[in-house]
Order: structure tokens, then C-alpha cells, then sequence
């Protein structure tokens, strides 16, 4: 069965790097992933675009292509947008399919620190997005998780709901929202940092000008 694949994120605003590794990902485990924009997220400050305006954003980004779609849910939700219930939705909506959160290899490393973390085995894979040959420390309640769940074939993956942890090596495209969001309120245009979409209607991109 295709597995589909969770990536979220602020996306504020979304850029090539986000896009590139979702890209990626979706073909090295042959899954639908879906583009997962959060409302209020626990860990970080709340996002500089309103959620209308990052949703137009994703949508131009998005557009000429089927293999990266979007999935607004966590908008629709009040409240902290947790990991953990969004997969329990999913679940409950997907049956006996092959769920995959897709997270950075330095998120991963903070996985302990998450919202009811050892729950999400339960529900889902994870797929590791790593640079080739990139490293972490892992915290020891974690890595043991890993050790005990890692796999190297995707196919193991695909024939499971969930439960496993699996390294996906993509191209890192070294792209900071923070930069972008600094550029755009300087007047510049990080013209090759964004999908051409994005710059399609001037209003898009309007909530970071200066």
C-alpha cells in the first residue's frame, strides 16, 4: 500500500528547501505526502504571515504538480498544533495504512522533547530527513528507540502501519524562512530561494515587505 507521508512546518513562507526535500522523500518511499502548514506551534514563536496568508502561499507554490499536496487540518484545529493528535486523526481516517511523519535529522534529535513522543510510534513510521553521511547524538531513551526500530529498506516500510525509523538521504538546500523574511522586508527579491509561483502576484509576499 502507498504510504502517506506527513511534512509540517510554519512555512513561513514556504521555500525550495522545504519543497525540494519533501520532493525527495516522496520518491524515495514512493508515498503521497502532504504539506502540512501548523496553526500555533508549541516550539517555536508564532508565524510572521496569518495562516490565509501562508495557505495562498503553499497553493501557488503547489500548483503544476500532483505529487506534493496540501493538507490544512491543523488550521482548522484551536489550539497548539500537536504531532500527536494530528497522526491520531490520520489514523483513524487512513485504516491500516502506512503513516510517515517526515522531520529534519535535528528535530528528530529533540524528538524526547515532544508532546506524548513515544505515542507516535504507535501510529506512524518516521522518516529521518538526513544530508548523506550527516550524524547526530541522540539522547539514550531515544536512540535506543532508534536501535530497535531502524530500517534501511523502505519496503519493510510500506508493508506496515507504523512503528519504524527510517534515515532518507536528501539534498539539503542550505535555506533560511528567517533570511528570506529579512531580504523581503530590505526590498530585495530572493528570487532562486522561492517557487517561481510565489512571485507570480505581488500580493503573496507582501506580508514580509518593509
Amino acid at each position: 500500500m502507498q504510504p502517506l507521508a506527513i511534512f509540517g512546518g510554519t512555512f513561513d513562507p514556504v521555500h525550495l528547501g522545504h519543497l525540494s526535500v519533501a520532493w525527495e522523500a516522496s520518491e524515495l518511499l514512493d508515498a503521497e505526502v502532504r504539506l502540512m502548514p501548523a496553526s500555533v506551534p508549541p516550539h517555536r514563536p508564532p508565524p510572521s504571515a496569518s495562516a490565509a496568508q501562508r495557505v495562498a502561499m503553499l497553493h501557488a507554490a503547489l500548483q503544476g504538480q500532483s505529487r506534493l499536496t496540501l493538507d490544512l487540518r491543523e488550521l482548522e484545529r484551536s489550539g497548539p498544533s500537536y504531532t500527536i493528535d494530528t497522526l491520531i486523526e490520520l489514523r483513524a481516517e487512513q485504516g491500516d495504512r502506512p503513516l510517515v511523519l517526515l522531520i529534519g535529522a535535528d528535530a528528530f534529535a529533540g524528538l524526547s522533547s515532544w508532546h506524548r513522543w513515544i505515542e507516535l510510534f504507535d501510529i506512524a513510521h518516521i522518516g529521518v530527513l538526513n544530508r548523506p553521511g550527516m550524524s547526530v547524538e541522540l539522547q539514550v531513551e531515544l536512540a535506543i528507540q532508534k536501535a530497535v526500530r531502524h530500517i534501511d529498506d523502505a519496503a519493510v516500510l510500506r508493508a506496515l502501519p507504523a512503528g519504524k525509523i527510517i534515515d532518507l538521504a536528501v539534498t539539503p538546500l542550505e535555506i533560511s524562512a528567517t533570511r528570506i523574511r529579512e531580504l523581503l522586508a530590505a526590498g530585495r527579491d530572493p528570487r532562486y530561494l522561492l517557487p517561481s509561483g510565489l512571485f507570480d502576484d505581488p500580493a503573496l509576499l507582501q506580508p514580509y515587505r518593509g
